[in-house]
């Protein structure tokens, strides 16, 4: 062998050898390169306002770039997984529940100036939590104190659905979101159709809120069945990591269960530990259970979810070590969270509006409510406030809407269910009055409304009172044309009080006043904020001395005359509202008794930070005539010269006006209406021709110190009217009259 052909074989052998190592270590590495990474689902667990905490955990998940296969939720649960399988981060979450308004969400009706003006006429002097549907089977509850139509429109809004159809299975994280059938009690699952949908019958708390109708399941809180699904995401993405986050509330110690409301909430809460208790059970050790220390943290406390959030961000930091051997490199996770966020969208343009079906009601009546325009964009927060406006006429179980593409053109459909229960109601209400001047006043009063007795919308609305002012009122309200521009009204008033007759601060008689009328009107509604009629009105008055230190005489007389009347409520609420005004316009004139009376009265509320400025102004004259006592101008009495007692002061013409400012001074809980105030007003008047003073007494004052409050039995005042010249008087009234 020559040294050539030596070389040649060396060369060859170490050739050989070297391509044997490659080959051979190139071979012992590919399983590891070629190793997918884990697929890891993310459970979230139902516990209301506490579940906001899995914002947090999500915010880490992201910083530590831990890709998901898939998203899985029950209640508050259901609502995060939902939004980030959406395409919503956690700061995305973060700023719309920032800008959400969680009071008024759970109030779910319209804003009192929203109010249609039949809807308010019922509210003034009835307790809306009253109302009973009154059907075949006797008299029915509300199958939820809300129906929880504020909180759907903001689901629509948290998910895009005012651009169009978000359903679950188009979403670019698989989804599944848990709700519970009612009916039979089982589990059920959400893994296609309206996201928005599954995360509203997720929410709904038994009792709270309204149930689901979907495909003939009554669908409520998941957390009934499954409050931590860690089985339905092994369903739904066969994941080899679980990373599970249970937010459930603690149980109340057995002395604080002590009302209906708290023995409910302590029931769901032992069902929820329960089914928590089996899914922790399944949990493999390599899978990683996250429990933020929420403590005493309310379910409730929705307007410091962002105490929540931060608590579950400390929570997912504390098992950072576990969590980060699943992170993805920086361009990996990128591209995975590019790929799930969802491309920007512009509000589409509106080409035309459906009505869904309906039974009893015109769909003109639903469409003269949605002032969407055609051909141009939608306009989201306008439908919101329009579909809020629509349900609070109280005809509906839930309103909302949808967007569809059919045959290239956007169509919007507006959902308005009707209420299956009834459509005639029994409302009740009652009011105490303890007057220092006066005697105690206490009624009892329920009211009988019967809706939509034809496809125009004609209803009659029927009040009965019992206690020291019985009487009863009956109206048969009959709109003329499709939209209730126009009405016909007949109605019938009695009214049986005592009434104390007052000279010069002294009490000199009182007297039994019985007062009736019938009515007959033609009326035009001034959009949903009030109403114009005119009509002819006959009256029947007896009054007869029941104590008296002086002979006055009895009083029976029949007489009619010409109606005019013309009222408009802007305000936001009725009993303590904090902006809008109100004003009424009213004249008789009677030619058979030869007097003509004009009253009038506007009243207003300002706010200005935690103090509401408000006011009222009302005049009351002839405009020919004398007229008689028990039609005149009255004052005395709350806000109204607080200083005298009710109705001291009677004359032929008054000018009443009043300053008050109000500090918000509290807020009642989550659900009820209104604030709590300390106020204190100004108040004056100028008579003249006063039956109940001398000549000489033709301006008054008075002043006034109360706190007040919205309660769930209606309007509560504390008062003292009192004037610099010795006058005071002393107020307790609870509920509306």
């Amino acid at each position: 062998m020559n040294v050539f052909q030596a070389r040649h074989v060396n060369h060859t052998f170490i050739l050989s050898i070297l391509f044997s190592f490659l080959f051979s270590n190139s071979h012992a590495q590919t399983p590891e390169q070629v190793k997918p990474a884990p697929r890891i689902a993310l459970v979230l667990g139902g516990g209301g306002a506490r579940g906001a905490a899995h914002i947090g955990v999500l915010e880490v998940l992201e910083r530590e770039r831990i890709p998901l296969a898939c998203v899985v939720g029950t209640s508050m649960g259901g609502l995060v997984a939902g939004g980030y399988a959406a395409g919503l981060s956690p700061a995305d979450m973060r700023e719309k529940l920032d800008n959400a308004n969680w009071t008024d969400m759970f109030l779910d009706s319209a804003d009192y100036s929203q109010l249609s003006y039949r809807k308010k006429r019922v509210t003034k002097r009835f307790l809306s939590g009253t109302e009973m549907g009154l059907t075949d089977r006797g008299l029915q509850l509300k199958p939820g104190v809300i129906g929880g139509t504020k909180i759907k429109l903001f689901f629509n809004f948290l998910v895009g659905a005012d651009h169009g159809n978000r359903n679950i299975e188009n979403m670019p994280i698989p989804l599944a979101i848990v709700a519970t059938d009612i009916g039979t009690g089982e589990k059920f699952v959400f893994d296609k159709g309206s996201l928005p949908l599954a995360m509203r019958a997720s929410m709904s708390v038994p009792g709270l809120m309204t149930p689901v109708d979907y495909q003939g399941h009554k669908l409520v809180d998941g957390g009934l069945v499954d409050n931590l699904p860690v089985e339905v995401a092994r369903e739904l993405c066969n994941p080899d990591i679980i990373i599970a986050v249970n937010v459930g509330s603690k149980l109340k110690p057995a002395e604080q269960v002590v009302s209906l409301l708290s023995v409910t909430s302590q029931m769901i809460g032992i069902l929820g530990k329960q089914n928590v208790a089996h899914s922790v059970s399944l949990l493999t050790p390599t899978d990683i259970l996250l429990i933020p220390a929420l403590g005493d943290f309310s379910a409730t406390n929705f307007t410091h979810y962002k105490l929540a959030a931060d608590i579950g961000k400390r929570s997912a930091e504390l098992q950072l070590e576990k969590l980060q051997q699943y992170s993805a490199d920086e361009k990996t996770y990128t591209a995975w969270r590019k790929d799930k966020k969802p491309a920007a969208h512009q509000y589409p343009q509106i080409d035309e509006i459906a009505i869904s079906p309906l039974n009893r009601q015109s769909p003109e009546y639903i469409a003269q409510h949605i002032r969407q325009p055609l051909e141009s964009p939608l306009n989201r927060a306008q439908l919101d406030q329009d579909l809020i406006r629509l349900y609070g006429d109280g005809f509906y179980e839930n309103v909302d809407y949808s967007i569809n593409r059919i045959n290239n053109k956007n169509v919007l459909n507006i959902n308005a269910v009707e209420r299956e229960w009834s459509s005639d109601y029994i409302s009740l209400g009652f009011d105490i009055n303890n007057e220092f001047r006066q005697d105690t006043n206490f009624d009892l009063r329920a009211a009988y409304r019967s809706t939509w007795l034809n496809r125009y919308g004609g209803e009659i609305f029927a009040t009965g009172d019992i206690g020291s002012s019985p009487g009863f009122d009956m109206e048969f309200y009959q709109p003329l044309n499709l939209s209730q521009t126009y009405f016909i009204q007949p109605s019938y008033y009695r009214k049986r009080e005592v009434f104390n007759i007052f000279f010069n601060d002294e009490k000199i008689a009182e007297y039994k006043l019985q007062r009736s009328y019938s009515e007959l009107a033609l009326g035009k509604s001034l959009d949903i904020y009030g109403q114009a009629k005119i009509g002819w009105r006959e009256y029947n008055i007896k009054s007869t001395s029941d104590v008296s230190a002086i002979d006055l005489g009895n009083y029976h007389q029949k007489y009619g005359g010409m109606l005019l009347d013309v009222t408009i409520d802007k305000r936001n609420r009725l009993h303590f509202p904090s902006r809008g005004w109100s004003g009424n316009f009213n004249y008789f004139d009677s030619p058979q008794e030869n007097y003509g009376k004009l009253s009038s009265e506007l009243s207003f509320a300002y706010p200005m930070n935690n103090v509401v400025l408000a006011g009222r102004t009302s005049y009351v004259r002839s405009t020919h005539g004398i007229l008689p006592a028990t039609n005149a101008a009255y004052l005395g009495g709350f806000l109204n010269l607080s200083a005298f007692a009710t109705n001291q002061i009677i004359a032929n013409s008054a000018l009443y006006t009043h300053l008050r400012s109000e500090r918000i001074i509290g807020r009642m809980p989550l659900g009820l209406n209104g604030d709590m105030r300390l106020g204190i007003g100004l108040e004056g008047a100028k008579l003249k021709n006063a039956y109940t003073f001398d000549e000489d007494r033709n301006v008054l004052h008075s002043a006034v110190v109360y706190l007040g409050g919205e309660t769930p039995l209606g309007p509560a005042y504390l008062g003292i009217g009192f004037t610099d010249d010795g006058n005071i008087n002393l107020y307790m009234q609870v509920g509306a009259h």
